[in-house]
């Protein structure tokens, strides 16, 4: 299937956004070799900085196959931003929808078209100390099995240096150096006669974003944890953490109110 043209509004945004990203940034970019030259696939990438979506389409756009991010429906209702949303092919996502699948319909029918689709699967910027990928969300994984498309594991690291998660200014100097390192397709055939359940879809996004840690070790020259960080298991640790401490608190109250007592019948 032919490559989709880039068209005018990717190239608009490109005179707007590449002038700022070859000031703030160098460049360090590898694996382009990996991005199929024809038809549809999904790009599955890391997320450490509000930057770095902006460096990764900068690599993405230079290899010729620009990416279709997902992004909220409503951005595309109103005014220049949905005319540039729409304009540059971005993808809505409907969250209202009650079928975790149907929500990525215009994901699958873009990779279908021929399209490439571009995946955030953490979902959010990585909550890991040590800025590592975390566990994933299974919409990759979902289009990927339905398709049965490449896909094509991407890491990045730099961006969070000019700004860290959750960051608000920017560390300008010295000049900052995005690292972007595409791998080859993950091997996902072993799930594709297998029943769309919420297991293999777990482990089928497991091994996406095993691929991608792995590309990040190897731009980082580190070893990852061997259990990526968990939101989820994070919250319920932390409610764990703030009931004892409740517990701890109110037992101490009930203490010092019977040492009290004890010591008022004493007198």
């Amino acid at each position: 299937m032919p490559r989709r043209r880039i068209g005018f509004w990717y190239r608009f945004a490109a005179v707007i956004c590449k002038p700022p990203l070859v000031v703030l940034l160098k460049r360090d970019w590898r694996g382009m070799e990996h991005i199929p030259a024809e038809g549809g696939f999904i790009t599955v990438v890391n997320h450490n900085s509000h930057v770095d979506p902006f460096a990764y389409a900068h690599f993405q756009y230079n290899t010729g196959r620009v990416p279709r991010f997902l992004a909220k429906s409503g951005l595309f209702k109103k005014g220049f931003v949905g005319a540039a949303m729409r304009g540059t092919g971005q993808i809505p996502v409907y969250r209202e929808s009650t079928d975790a699948l149907s929500a990525f319909r215009a994901a699958i029918d873009a990779v279908e078209r021929g399209e490439c689709v571009a995946f955030y699967p953490e979902g959010t910027l990585t909550r890991d100390p040590d800025g590592w990928p975390m566990t994933g969300k299974t919409g990759a994984a979902r289009v990927a099995l339905r398709t049965k498309c490449p896909v094509i594991p991407v890491a990045q690291w730099g961006c969070n240096e000019l700004l860290p998660p959750y960051a608000k200014k920017p560390n300008l100097f010295p000049r900052k150096t995005s690292r972007v390192l595409a791998g080859p397709p993950v091997d996902l055939s072993r799930f594709y006669d297998k029943d769309m359940t919420a297991d293999v879809l777990k482990e089928a996004t497991e091994v996406i974003m095993a691929a991608i840690t792995r590309q990040l070790e190897e731009i980082r020259g580190e070893q990852a944890p061997e259990t990526p960080y968990d939101p989820k298991r994070e919250r319920i640790e932390q409610r764990r953490r703030t009931q004892a401490q409740a517990q701890a608190r109110a037992q101490a109250r009930t203490q010092q109110v019977q040492g009290k007592q004890a010591e008022g019948q004493g007198k």
